[in-house]
C-alpha cells in the first residue's frame, strides 16, 4: 500500500492558496454555464482565470496526456469529458465541471455539477442529493476517524434515493501528485480503512447515476459514461484533516 503523505504547514499554506483560486474558478464557471456555451468555451474561461494568478497553472492540462484544463462531462457522461467546440450546452442539460490548480508543486482538485437553464424536479433532486452526499462525507473527516466513515456516509445518502454509485471512480489523497493514497471509495463500511491524521489532504468525490452506476469508456479513451445512458452527477472537494476536524480547501 502506498504511504499516505502528511503535508507540512508550508505545503498546507500553498494548497490553501491554490484551493481559493480553484473555488473562485468554479464560481466563475457556474456563472458562465448557459445554453449555447461550448465546453471549450468553459475550458478557456478556467485556464485564463487560473493562469491570471501568479504561479498558478491548470492541474489537469497535460496530465497523462489530457488536453484540457477542465473535465467537462454532460448528462450521461460521468467524468473526464474532453472540452470541445462541438459540445454545446442546451437548455435542460447538466454538466460536471472538474478542475484543478497546481501551485508551488502541489495540486488541488474539485468539481461541481451545474444545471443548464430549467430542468424537472427529478433532475434537481438528483443533483442536490449528490451534492449532499459530498457534504455528509466531508463531515466525517476528523483525526482518528477512518476513511470508510466517509465512504459509508456518501453511500447512505445516495442509496436513500436508489441512485447508482459509480464505484469504478474514487476519491483520493491529493497534493504532490494529483492522485495519492488513500483511495476513498464512494461506498463502504464505517470504521474500516486507513486512519485519518492531521495534515492529510483528501479529495472526496461522489460520482452518481440516476439509475445504474456501471460505466464504459468512450472511444476518445478519456470520457467515462453510464452504460445504461442514465444521467450522472459529480461533486468534489479538497479537504484538510486538522487537529480537531477538517478544513475545506477547495469546493
Amino acid at each position: 500500500m502506498s504511504t499516505i503523505i502528511i503535508k507540512t504547514q508550508e505545503e498546507i499554506d500553498a494548497m490553501r492558496h491554490a484551493g481559493r483560486i480553484l473555488t473562485e474558478t468554479l464560481n466563475l464557471l457556474e456563472k458562465s454555464v448557459k445554453p449555447g456555451v461550448s465546453t471549450l468555451d468553459l475550458d478557456k474561461i478556467a485556464e485564463d482565470f487560473i493562469t491570471s494568478h501568479e504561479g498558478c497553472t491548470p492541474g489537469f492540462k497535460g496530465y497523462k496526456g489530457f488536453t484540457g484544463s477542465l473535465c467537462a462531462s454532460i448528462n450521461e457522461e460521468a467524468v473526464h469529458g474532453i472540452p470541445s467546440a462541438n459540445r454545446v450546452l442546451k437548455e435542460g442539460d447538466i454538466i460536471g465541471m472538474d478542475c484543478g490548480v497546481y501551485y508551488k508543486g502541489l495540486h488541488t482538485d474539485a468539481c461541481r455539477t451545474a444545471i443548464v437553464g430549467e430542468v424537472d424536479h427529478e433532475i434537481k433532486q438528483f443533483v442536490k442529493t449528490t451534492k449532499e452526499s459530498l457534504q455528509k462525507g466531508v463531515k466525517k473527516v476528523k483525526p482518528g476517524g477512518r476513511i470508510g466513515d466517509i465512504s459509508a456516509a456518501v453511500q447512505e445518502v445516495l442509496e436513500r434515493f436508489d441512485y447508482g454509485i459509480v464505484t469504478e471512480c474514487t476519491g483520493h489523497g491529493v497534493g504532490h501528485d494529483l492522485h495519492e493514497a488513500p483511495e476513498i471509495m464512494n461506498a463502504g463500511v464505517k470504521g474500516t480503512g486507513p486512519e485519518m491524521k492531521p495534515g492529510m489532504v483528501l479529495a472526496i468525490e461522489p460520482i452518481s447515476a440516476m439509475e445504474d452506476g456501471e460505466i464504459l469508456t468512450a472511444p476518445d479513451g478519456w470520457t467515462l459514461y453510464t452504460k445504461d445512458g442514465s444521467w450522472s452527477a459529480h461533486f468534489e472537494a479538497t479537504v484538510l484533516v486538522t487537529e480537531d476536524g477538517y478544513e475545506i480547501l477547495a469546493k
